[in-house]
């Protein structure tokens, strides 16, 4: 870029503030949480864009996107940077689109839809739904900082997925408002089934603007743990609770040992070399879990109420890939994969890994409903990195065994799992980014035509 463009772009902004080239905070605006992955952490650490804009409304991104288009200038487009496959990390330099301003909850519907801008932060949204009598379907662990588009943009599930499924199932998103990058840029809304169109697409066809999220209606919660001697003990009663209609859940989270021995600020409700369950369950069917429990074999180690994103301990700061990072904080040598096991021989599956890998993976398991409406055990292993080769070995068996691996070593929209195989992310790349200026090298299966510029 040069003086003239960033000049250029500084006048199509309100605020002249807003329009950053400070290299450090342009720099740490490029980034997200990609180093989870040493082999991502390799690829990106020296990747920045050359400025950074942050918007505050619909038209100021048209204003952007215009010059950008006609100068051939990149835009990677950033919520609030939680995501952790450098989905927000820009390859060509270029404009980085800071959206955590564009924050407003527009409206809350009485029939439990979420209207707001996508900037908004899943915890501010979980908040004012609740005091609406509704909460949000699902969100991941990192739900206080993360903003709404990029959930959508980047995520697939968490918290609240072993009920509700993850962001592709039930019609959880209504519509999508996105700005394309075409001559001149247009405002376009996806409904329904279009919605998939942008789902997963890391801002490569079109910036999220305005969301509608479905919601569910809000339940009293609670929390429990439990220990258990074995990962298999674990594991039983974990989907004996998850697959069942009877209890009424947000989260069933599984850990091997030792796993648990990374949560240090909750030791006290771990037990050394025992498989821990981690619950969220309706408060009135607290009593009923931890006597199923007990019956089962485990040690309670807490039941208590839940009462907000502020309650201590929050349990869900631990599972998904918070589970990841605790790990981190432990052995810089863990990373992860992201895996689907097969409900009929999960078990099967478990013991061909730890045959063939040992203690190399440590199973974590997040109990997910799919849009079947069958409930799966879905996956996110803690591995000890050594090397790039050894990892894909990892993978390949994975594969070769039935069980499912969404690479999240890889820094592409194909790659990471949730491609679409009818290809509308494609599709719509060419139709609203024909220059392939939006968050370019992250879709890689998009060639830019000359016929299409």
């Amino acid at each position: 870029m040069t003086a003239a463009d960033i000049a250029a772009l500084t006048e199509r902004i309100a605020d002249p503030a807003r329009v950053i080239t400070n290299p450090q905070i342009v720099q740490r605006l490029s980034h997200d949480f990609y180093w989870y992955s040493p082999i991502l952490k390799q690829q990106l650490d020296d990747k920045t864009a050359e400025l950074a804009v942050q918007v505050v409304n619909t038209e100021e991104i048209v204003h952007v996107l215009t010059y950008c288009n006609a100068h051939e200038i990149s835009v990677t487009v950033r919520g609030a940077g939680t995501g952790n496959y450098g989905q927000a990390v820009p390859l060509a330099g270029g404009v980085v689109l800071d959206m955590v301003a564009m924050d407003k909850i527009v409206e809350i519907t009485s029939d439990g839809v979420a209207i707001c801008e996508a900037g908004v932060r899943l915890g501010a949204l979980e908040v004012a739904a609740r005091e609406s009598g509704w909460e949000l379907r699902c969100y991941p662990s990192t739900v206080v900082k993360a903003a709404v588009g990029g959930f959508l943009g980047g995520g697939s599930g968490g918290i609240g997925s072993v009920a509700h499924g993850g962001l592709r199932d039930f019609g959880t998103v209504r519509a999508i408002e996105v700005v394309t990058m075409e001559d001149p840029p247009r405002i376009v809304l996806h409904e329904g089934q279009a919605v998939h169109d942008v789902l997963h697409a890391w801002g490569t066809n079109g910036i999220i603007t305005k969301v509608w999220l479905a919601l569910t209606p809000a339940v009293d919660w609670a929390q429990c743990v439990v220990a258990f001697d074995t990962f298999e003990a674990a594991f039983t009663f974990s989907e004996a609770v998850a697959v069942s209609d009877a209890w009424t859940k947000r989260l069933v989270t599984t850990f091997e040992w030792p796993i648990p021995s990374c949560f240090a600020p909750i030791a006290l409700y771990t037990r050394k070399d025992k498989a821990l369950v981690f619950f969220m369950i309706a408060a009135p069917q607290l009593e009923s879990l931890a006597a199923a429990a007990v019956k089962a074999g485990g040690e309670v180690t807490l039941a208590d109420a839940y009462t907000g994103l502020k309650t201590a301990p929050l349990l869900s700061d631990y599972t998904w890939n918070h589970t990841t990072l605790w790990a981190i904080k432990q052995d810089g040598a863990f990373t992860y994969l992201q895996c689907g096991f097969d409900p009929q021989n999960a078990r099967a599956q478990f013991a061909a890994l730890k045959a063939k890998f040992g203690n190399e993976i440590l199973f974590h398991i997040e109990w997910m409903k799919r849009g079947d409406n069958t409930v799966v055990p879905g996956s996110i292993p803690l591995v000890r990195f050594t090397t790039e080769a050894r990892l894909n070995e990892m993978i390949d068996f994975c594969r070769s065994i039935g069980v499912s691996v969404a690479n999240p070593h890889v820094n592409n929209v194909e790659g990471g799992g949730r491609y679409r195989e009818d290809n509308v992310q494609l599709l719509t790349k060419y139709k609203y980014d024909p220059k392939g200026l939006l968050n370019p090298g992250k879709m890689v299966t998009f060639q830019r035509m000359d016929a299409a510029v």
